[in-house]
C-alpha cells in the first residue's frame, strides 16, 4: 500500500514506544508451511509459544508477495503496520498475556470496512479520497481481540458491480469466477494468504464466494454483527461475517464480532453465546429440512450429486431428514434496493463519471422504485422477520445448495465478471444469488456455506445450512459435524508457480 506521511510517523512512533525494529529480511523457510494451518491451529501454536505472531505475519506477507500478482486478492496491503502490531502482540505473548483466540492471528477485511487513517474505496474510484477517522465496529473488535489486519481485500464496486481494481482470481482455476462481492476475502482465505477474512452479504456476497472458492462463509442473524462503519449497499439486508477454512474458525471469528452496538441502527440486543462450545452440541434430536423448491431447480449435475451425497451424510448424523418449504420473499430484496440510491445519491450527483458502467446504470435506471411501494415492503419485511421462526416449528434447520451452478469463466472485458452481468449473460446468477441466497437476508436468519464436494474439473461446491433467528449454535453444530464426517475442507488449491 502507499504509506502516507501521517501513517509513517504513527508507525514509527508505535515501533519506538514498543522498542521495536522492523525486520528488513524475510522469514526463513520452515519445514511446515504455517500458512496452511487453520485459524484454530495457528491460535493453539501462538498460545503454546510454538510460533510467534511475527512469524505468522511474515509467512502470510511472503505468501501475499508470491501470489498477489496472480490472484489480485488485495486492494491495500499493510505490511509495516501489520509487522508493528505483530511485534506488540509477540511481546504480550512472551509475557503470557493473551487477548483471546485471535491473539496474533493475521486476517483481512473487505475494503468497504473503515480503518482509521486508511482509504475505504468500496472497490470504486468514486471513494478514492475517502479516508475515515475512526474504525468500523468490526475492525475495532478484531483489533481488541488481538487480530493483525494484513490489508483490505478486493471487492465488487459498492458490492454490486465489477471491481475498479480488476477481478480477484479463483485459486482453484484462475480463469473462473470467484463470486462476489466479497471476492478478495474468499480468495485470500482459500489461497492461504491469511487465516480468516471479513466479508459482507446483502444477497449472497459471503456465501457465493465461499462456495466458489471452497471455504466456509457465515452470515449471522441480522443485527447480531454491527455494520456501523461499513459502506452500505442495502442497510435493511446488509450483514457482515467471516470467511474461514473451517467451521471452528468461523465460530471463533463470530465470537469476536457479535455484540450489540447502540450506535448501529441495524444492531439488535442478544445475550452472549459461546459459539465455539456450541459446535460440539448433540445432533441426535435434530430434525433437518431439505428445502427443494425452488432451491433445487435446474441444478448443475455435479452440484446435484454433491448435495444429495451431503444429505445422506447428514441423515446419518441427525434424527430426521424431511422435505420442507419456506415462505416466499416476493421480491422484497428488489424493492429494498432503492436504499442503495439513498446512500449513492450524493456521489451520483458529483462523481457519476467515476462509477463503473454497470454500477452507474444499475443505480440510475434499475433501483429507483416507487416510495410507497418501498414503504409497504419495509412493513412486510418487519412482519416476516417477526414471524419467520414459526416456519421452523416442525424442523430445526434447513439445508440446500449454496449455488445451483459452478463458477463460470471470467468473461471479457476483464473488469466485467460474469456474476455482475444480467440473466441472459449468466442465467445461473439470478437463480443462485437472488433465489438461493437472498431469502435468508430477507428473513434475517443465520446461514453458513460449507464445502461439500468438487466437480469433475475440480471446482468447489457449497452446502448451505440455515435456521431460525439466533440459531447460530445449532447451525455451527451441524456444519461442524458434517465437516468432520467428510474431507472436503482438507483440500487446498494448487496455486500457479511464480
Amino acid at each position: 500500500m502507499q504509506i502516507t506521511r501521517r501513517s509513517f510517523l504513527e508507525i514509527g512512533a508505535t515501533a519506538a514506544a514498543a522498542n521495536i525494529m522492523l525486520p528488513r529480511t524475510s522469514l526463513a523457510a520452515s519445514v511446515e508451511d504455517v500458512t496452511q494451518w487453520t485459524l484454530a491451529q495457528a491460535s493453539a501454536a501462538v498460545h503454546s509459544q510454538k510460533v510467534s505472531p511475527v512469524a505468522l505475519t511474515q509467512a502470510c506477507l511472503e505468501r501475499i508477495d508470491r501470489y498477489q500478482g496472480k490472484l489480485n486478492a488485495f486492494i491495500l496491503i499493510f505490511r509495516d503496520e501489520a509487522l508493528v502490531q505483530a511485534h506488540i502482540l509477540e511481546a504480550e505473548q512472551k509475557a503470557g498475556r493473551f487477548r483471546g483466540p485471535l491473539h496474533g492471528i493475521p486476517v483481512a477485511v473487505k475494503d468497504n470496512m473503515d480503518i482509521a487513517g486508511v482509504r475505504t474505496s468500496a472497490g470504486s474510484a468514486v471513494l478514492d479520497d475517502n479516508v475515515p477517522t475512526a474504525d468500523s465496529e468490526v475492525v475495532r473488535r478484531l483489533k481488541a481481540a488481538g487480530a493483525i489486519i494484513l490489508g483490505k481485500a478486493n471487492m465488487d464496486e459498492f458490492a454490486m458491480g465489477p471491481s475498479y481494481f480488476g477481478p480477484a482470481r479463483n485459486p482453484w482455476a484462475l480463469d473462473r469466477q470467484t463470486g462476489g462481492s466479497s471476492s478478495g476475502s474468499a480468495v485470500a482465505v482459500a489461497a492461504g494468504l491469511c487465516y480468516a477474512a471479513l466479508g459482507t452479504d446483502t444477497s449472497c456476497s459471503i456465501r457465493m464466494p465461499a462456495s466458489y472458492c471452497g471455504v466456509v462463509g457465515m452470515k449471522a442473524t441480522y443485527g447480531l454483527v454491527s455494520i456501523r462503519g461499513i459502506v452500505p449497499l442495502v442497510v435493511s439486508l446488509d450483514h457482515c461475517g467471516p470467511l474461514t477454512r473451517t467451521v471452528e474458525d468461523a465460530a471463533i471469528m463470530l465470537q469476536a464480532l457479535a455484540g450489540y452496538d447502540k450506535l448501529d441502527i441495524a444492531s439488535v440486543p442478544h445475550d452472549s453465546e459461546d459459539y465455539l462450545a456450541a459446535t460440539h452440541q448433540s445432533l441426535s434430536a435434530l430434525r433437518i429440512g431439505v428445502a427443494r423448491q425452488p432451491f433445487f431447480d435446474k441444478l448443475d449435475p455435479s452440484v446435484a450429486s454433491a448435495i444429495e451425497a451431503a444429505i445422506t451424510v447428514i441423515a446419518r448424523l441427525t434424527h430426521q431428514v424431511l422435505d420442507v418449504s419456506l415462505p416466499t420473499t416476493n421480491g422484497y430484496g428488489f424493492e429494498l434496493y432503492s436504499e442503495a440510491n439513498a446512500y449513492q445519491e450524493k456521489y451520483l450527483k458529483k462523481n457519476s463519471g467515476r462509477y463503473m458502467d454497470y454500477t452507474r446504470e444499475s443505480l440510475e435506471k434499475g433501483w429507483n422504485h416507487d416510495q410507497n411501494e418501498y414503504i409497504r415492503t419495509t412493513w412486510d419485511l418487519a412482519l416476516l422477520r417477526r414471524t419467520i421462526d414459526g416456519s421452523f416449528a416442525s424442523f430445526d434447520l434447513v439445508i440446500l445448495p449454496t449455488m445451483r451452478g459452478l463458477p463460470g469463466p471470467v468473461v471479457a472485458p476483464h473488469d466485467t465478471p460474469a456474476h455482475a452481468l444480467g440473466p441472459d449473460d449468466n442465467p445461473f446468477y439470478w437463480m443462485d444469488c437472488v433465489e438461493n441466497n437472498e431469502p435468508f437476508n430477507v428473513y434475517g436468519t443465520p446461514a453458513i456455506s460449507v464445502p461439500c464436494g468438487f466437480s469433475p474439473e475440480g471446482l468447489p461446491i457449497g452446502l448451505m445450512i440455515t435456521g431460525p433467528r439466533f440459531s447460530e449454535g445449532r447451525v455451527f453444530a451441524l456444519a461442524a459435524a458434517y465437516e468432520a464426517a467428510t474431507e472436503w475442507h482438507n483440500r487446498h488449491p494448487r496455486l500457479p508457480a511464480v
